[in-house]
């Protein structure tokens, strides 16, 4: 059975309790040590954690939207990839949640992932889904006729494909993880990068 944890003040109180140098390791985060902050790089963006205040600041505009409108999913899924993850690289093979264990989650009432949305707004746009994608500190990659690769934390990349629509086709995207998602992190938590890897698109 698939993990599922939760629970920002679980998260912090463990995190203010591991060594940060084990947690850079493991992360690619990195720590001050006068400071007694962690620097960690989300979608492209600098963000400052600090476990004693619990808290945490956008160092880039950009990185606001994730501290307002997605802090709901943002806040707990940084600082459990801050816990749980392991050294394992990704592998660069991807897989559908589908595929993973416990990823009947993303197929239930509230927790479908709005990709239909992506669809009906880029259905005939690649030059703007690409640039949404850009913006957020994706790369293009070689999918369907359009692809983003995010890396909403080090390690944990998320692939947001999109197929054009056509004289016979309407148009349809879809989110891959990488196959060693799971290593670090349980499936819970990928439900809500995956969510905001979506809407960040909307």
């Amino acid at each position: 059975m698939a993990e599922i944890i939760s629970g920002e003040d679980k998260a912090w109180d463990i995190l203010s309790g591991l060594l940060p140098e084990e947690v850079c390791r493991r992360t690619g985060a990195q720590y001050n040590e006068r400071s007694r902050l962690y620097g960690l790089s989300a979608f492209g963006t600098s963000f400052s954690i600090d476990p004693q205040k619990k808290v945490i600041l956008n160092l880039e505009p950009e990185g606001e939207i994730f501290l307002t409108r997605l802090r709901y999913f943002f806040v707990l899924s940084l600082l459990w990839f801050l816990v749980k993850a392991t050294d394992v690289k990704p592998a660069g093979k991807l897989i559908k949640p589908s595929g993973m264990p416990g990823g009947e989650i993303f197929f239930r009432g509230s927790h479908v992932l709005p990709l239909d949305s992506i669809a009906k707004k880029y259905s005939r746009d690649r030059k703007a889904f690409r640039e949404r994608g850009l913006s957020h500190g994706g790369m293009v990659v070689e999918y369907g006729d359009a692809a983003i690769e995010l890396y909403p934390f080090p390690k944990v990349p998320v692939t947001v494909i999109l197929w054009l629509a056509d004289e016979e086709w309407e148009a349809r995207a879809d989110l891959l993880f990488d196959s060693t998602a799971l290593n670090h992190l349980p499936i819970d938590i990928l439900w809500s990068i995956a969510m905001m890897s979506v809407l960040i698109f909307l």
